[in-house]
């Protein structure tokens, strides 16, 4: 079975009731989990942006502290895992502010992670890439907000 385009189903919800709607949604959210994390995010933190910026930052934080250092097979596991929660986590908020927050947290811990990911080349390139994204989101932000978050980024490039 294909899914409808988006358009279509735009109209159909038009023709909806409230009760209905709501319907709907707690269907979605019942499906998967990905739609009840999202789902959450709008009725719940996409008010409060820094609220979730810290929150999600804390929760990478405490991640980042569960590691598994014994290895460079478990650090770059947990990494891949770590960075694709990340991802997940700006997509719900689609802002670019809340991007480059999460990315150059992200960035610090991984920096920060010992054993040092210098002796790791995949760890290297993980890092390297994500100053990458980092530098195009800065590149996207007003004016004033590039300044600060430049600086920050100077100040993550220097340690």
């Amino acid at each position: 079975m294909k899914p409808v385009t988006i358009k279509k189903i735009k109209d159909e919800l038009h023709y909806k009731s409230p009760h209905e709607l709501v319907e709907l949604c707690l269907k979605l959210s019942k499906f998967k989990k990905e739609n009840k994390e999202l789902l959450t995010y709008l009725l719940f933190d996409a008010e409060d942006e820094e609220m979730y910026i810290n929150n999600v930052n804390e929760y990478i934080t405490l991640l980042f502290d569960d590691i598994n250092t014994k290895s460079f097979f478990y650090i770059r596991k947990s990494v891949r895992k770590i960075l694709k929660l990340t991802k997940k986590y700006i997509r719900y908020s689609k802002k670019k502010e809340t991007e480059v927050e999460l990315l150059l947290h992200f960035c610090k811990k991984l920096k920060k992670l010992s054993p040092s990911i210098s002796k790791s080349p995949r760890l290297l390139n993980v890092y390297n890439r994500q100053i990458i994204l980092i530098k195009k989101a800065i590149a996207t932000l007003h004016e004033d907000l590039q300044y600060d978050y430049q600086l920050e980024f100077d100040h993550l490039l220097d340690e």
